[in-house]
C-alpha cells in the first residue's frame, strides 16, 4: 500500500462540481492499493498515518501528530483520497504503467476498508470518491510531504 500524506491548512475534493470531502488543519492522504496487499496493510498505513509526528509544537518542532495538534488535544481532520497512479511504473518508457495496482475491485475494498477503519479511530475523516475524476484542492501547510509505503 502507498500513500502520499501532505500536512494541510485546509483541503477539499470537488466531483461534478460538488465539494464532497473537506477538512481544515490536518491531513490529506492519497491511497493506493498495491497488487497483494491485505487489510494488514491498510492497518500497518493507518496506525503509521495517525502517529506521526509532523506538525509543530510550541518551540516550532515536529512533535506532534494529527491526534494532538495544539498538545491539548484538539484533532486534525484527515482527508483521504483513492488515488491508483500513486503506483505507476515509468521505467519501462514514457507511457506509466499501472501493473502494479490492485484490480479496481481490491482498491475499493481496500480504501472502503481503510476509511472505516479511520472512521472508528479517528472522529474527523472525510473522503474523496473511488475511481471518480476529482478535483483536489489543498493549502499546502510547509510544505510537508510524507511517502508512506507499507
Amino acid at each position: 500500500m502507498i500513500g502520499v500524506a501532505q500536512r494541510v491548512l485546509e483541503a477539499r475534493v470537488v466531483v461534478d462540481g460538488q465539494v464532497i470531502g473537506q477538512i481544515q488543519k490536518g491531513l490529506l492522504l492519497l491511497l493506493c492499493a498495491e497488487q497483494g496487499d491485505t487489510t494488514v496493510n491498510a492497518d500497518k498505513m493507518l496506525s503509521k498515518l495517525l502517529k506521526l509526528r509532523i506538525f509543530s509544537d510550541e518551540a516550532g518542532k515536529m512533535n506532534r501528530s494529527l491526534q494532538d495538534l495544539d498538545g491539548n488535544g484538539l484533532q486534525g481532520g484527515l482527508l483521504v483520497v483513492s488515488q491508483f497512479t500513486l503506483a505507476a511504473d515509468v521505467s519501462g518508457g514514457n507511457r506509466p504503467s499501472f501493473t502494479r495496482a490492485a484490480s479496481p475491485a481490491d482498491g475499493q475494498r481496500l480504501y472502503d476498508y481503510f476509511v472505516a477503519q479511520a472512521r472508528e479511530a479517528h472522529p474527523i475523516v472525510q473522503t474523496g470518491q473511488f475511481a471518480a475524476d476529482m478535483k483536489v484542492h489543498l493549502v499546502n501547510d510547509g510544505p510537508v510531504t510524507i511517502p508512506l509505503q507499507m
